[in-house]
């Protein structure tokens, strides 16, 4: 099919630029556009869309088209195909109960910039209308459009590349030799710039140093974008890193997956906590998660019967409204630990029902204070919350603490530390160890380095408490942990690195010393790290290294062979190696193999 570009460029005010591409078999023939100091009509016979400084005005068929991301809405038929990557709005349509569309011949409207930006995706958005080849009412031109083109709209993997000339080419043979296409892209330039720093400082370091981040921020400012849409601009860069987009994915296939079943199974439950744990360790933003539930609603996949946790909460929160009936109602000590007991089950669990019930008795409070109710509603409710934000905070940074390295300690944090420890002790003695230390020192994905830090702030509570320690003191304990780890993976990296390159023996002392000094030299640890602790870090190393050759080369193929979780099992709690470490080396032998993954997900269940 032979045809004609023609492409007009501008901005409509000093943050709205846009692309207007039409493409037909006589382009260049076409009279297509007319435009004034404050405005620009894009227009063909029955259709026309223009834009001013505020907003756009459409007329006629058509509609709109942006990539998924953060904050858009995705309905559960789209969520489900894995291939479906963008979101179609077609003018004057509507969706039945039963998910069916209803066509209107109504499809006059106008928009504002702000709420298209929005609603759509944060950066760029297309609006479209043809002529040509539909006609009839409205309603039919619509429903012909979406027959022709839809399927195709919502699955091109290019509308978030903003490349009109791939649109163009796939598009207009899809409607037609008759056709004409008019294509209007938006761009919102000065999102595109935070967009574009975010994304270069986020692959270039993925934890953005505080001098690079406040700049970031600074920009943010500067280009008055609000904090919604930052967090928006952020999670769809993070959540298109590939490292962290699989985690994200695995999770919502096994949650689609479920929600096609009807329920979640042991294993799948299973599967879905241990991604939640990494994504602690990669940083992915839990509003990804939390988007994926709000959708596929997990906790009513569950099993009918409520946990016993959660009947505890709802009699506690539902009691406070009996004071309303002159029933002493107050929130004491023990109503405040066994909540927070139900909150940490919660977390575990993974079960927004607990969140859900909070949020509900919030808004009920809220609704019988505003109507008159005596406050002290308020008051009861609002001593549970800043217990709870309490756990939350206390909760996320020890988890940082134990699964990311890189993390750095300051004064102040441990000072917040110890002064919610307290209020938490009031409450009783043993609670803080059992609601921050007691389960996270049972997590499998617990490495060795994050069992010491955790061990370290343990303990180093207690001797700041009792006297034996400062604040400094402990803050410079961990950090040298911290420094140690990064220490072991650097020189992890350079012997493995020097190993495969140039060494196939290492195993006397004399091969690793010149191993090492190799390594050291290479790695410019030299003079900056005490040889004592140089060399327990390379014979940590070494083991390292000869542990995940003994179970590359010789049990993992007995272990994938003879479906042998035993085995398996037995080298993760002898070997000293991490288990987030070792199934990384097994998913890279699958892949690198081209075994059956499904092999590997049934010995890990075993």
């Amino acid at each position: 099919m032979r045809y004609q570009e023609v492409r007009l460029h501008g901005q409509v005010n000093d943050s709205i630029e846009y692309y207007v591409t039409v493409a037909s078999p006589e382009a260049y023939r076409s009279y297509f556009y007319e435009s004034s100091d404050h405005s620009l009509r894009i227009f063909s016979p029955g259709n026309e869309l223009i834009l001013d400084a505020d907003g756009l005005t459409h007329r006629g068929n058509g509609g709109s088209f942006c990539e998924y991301m953060f904050g858009v809405e995705q309905p559960l038929a789209d969520l489900i195909k894995e291939e479906v990557r963008n979101r179609l709005v077609m003018f004057g349509t509507s969706s039945r109960d039963d998910g069916s569309l209803l066509f209107s011949n109504r499809t006059d409207g106008c928009e504002e910039y702000d709420r298209v930006f929005l609603e759509g995706n944060a950066v760029h958005n297309y609006f479209f209308f043809i002529f040509g080849s539909v006609s009839g009412p409205r309603h039919e031109q619509q429903e012909e459009i979406l027959r022709l083109a839809g399927k195709d709209l919502k699955r091109f993997p290019f509308v978030g590349d903003g490349d009109d000339g791939q649109l163009v080419d796939e598009l207009l043979p899809l409607l037609g030799h008759r056709s004409a296409l008019y294509l209007i892209k938006l761009i919102h330039t000065k999102h595109q710039r935070y967009h574009d720093a975010f994304r270069d400082l986020y692959h270039k370091y993925q934890n953005i140093p505080d001098p690079e981040y406040a700049k970031l921020v600074q920009l943010a400012e500067t280009l008055d974008i609000d904090s919604y849409q930052q967090e928006r601009i952020r999670i769809d860069v993070m959540y298109k890193h590939a490292a962290n987009r699989r985690i994200v994915d695995e999770y919502k296939n096994i949650l689609v997956g479920c929600k096609l079943n009807g329920r979640i199974e042991p294993a799948e439950n299973a599967r879905l906590t241990r991604l939640k744990t990494l994504s602690v360790r990669s940083k992915i933003p839990s509003a990804l998660f939390y988007a994926l539930d709000e959708v596929l609603k997990p906790e009513l996949l569950a099993s009918s019967d409520e946990q016993d946790y959660l009947s505890d909460t709802r009699q506690i929160l539902e009691g406070i409204f009996l004071h309303e009936r002159q029933i002493d109602a107050r929130i004491d000590g023990e109503d405040l630990v066994q909540l927070l007991k139900a909150k940490r089950r919660a977390v575990q669990n993974r079960d927004y029902a607990f969140e859900q019930m909070l949020l509900e008795a919030a808004k009920a409070c809220d609704e019988k204070v505003r109507d008159g109710a005596d406050v002290f509603l308020v008051e009861n409710f609002s001593l549970i919350i800043t217990y709870f934000d309490r756990f939350d905070s206390t909760s996320e940074h020890i988890n940082e603490l134990a699964f990311m390295d890189k993390v750095r300690f300051s004064e102040e944090l441990v000072r917040s530390l110890l002064n919610n420890k307290k209020e938490f002790d009031v409450l009783g003695s043993a609670l803080f160890d059992e609601l921050f230390f007691s389960g996270i020192m049972q997590n499998r994905y617990l490495g060795q380095f994050g069992r010491r830090k955790v061990l370290a702030l343990h303990k180093g509570l207690t001797a700041i408490e009792e006297g034996r320690l400062t604040m400094q003191g402990l803050q410079r304990l961990l950090n040298d942990i911290c420094q140690q780890e990064e220490m072991f993976t650097k020189l992890l990296i350079h012997t493995k690195e020097r190993i495969r390159n140039f060494y196939s023996r290492y195993s006397t002392a004399q091969e690793q010393k010149q191993l090492l000094a190799e390594v050291v030299r290479e790695t410019g640890l030299s003079g900056t790290i005490d040889d004592e602790l140089l060399q327990k870090l390379f014979r940590r190393v070494i083991h390292h290294v000869q542990m995940e050759e003994l179970y590359l080369h010789n049990l993992l193929p007995r272990v994938i062979a003879d479906r042998n979780s035993e085995l398996r099992d037995d080298f993760l709690s002898n070997s000293g190696l991490d288990r987030f470490y070792v199934e990384e080396l097994e998913r890279e032998y699958f892949e690198y193999n081209g075994l059956d993954m499904e092999i590997l997900s049934q010995v890990r269940q075993d």
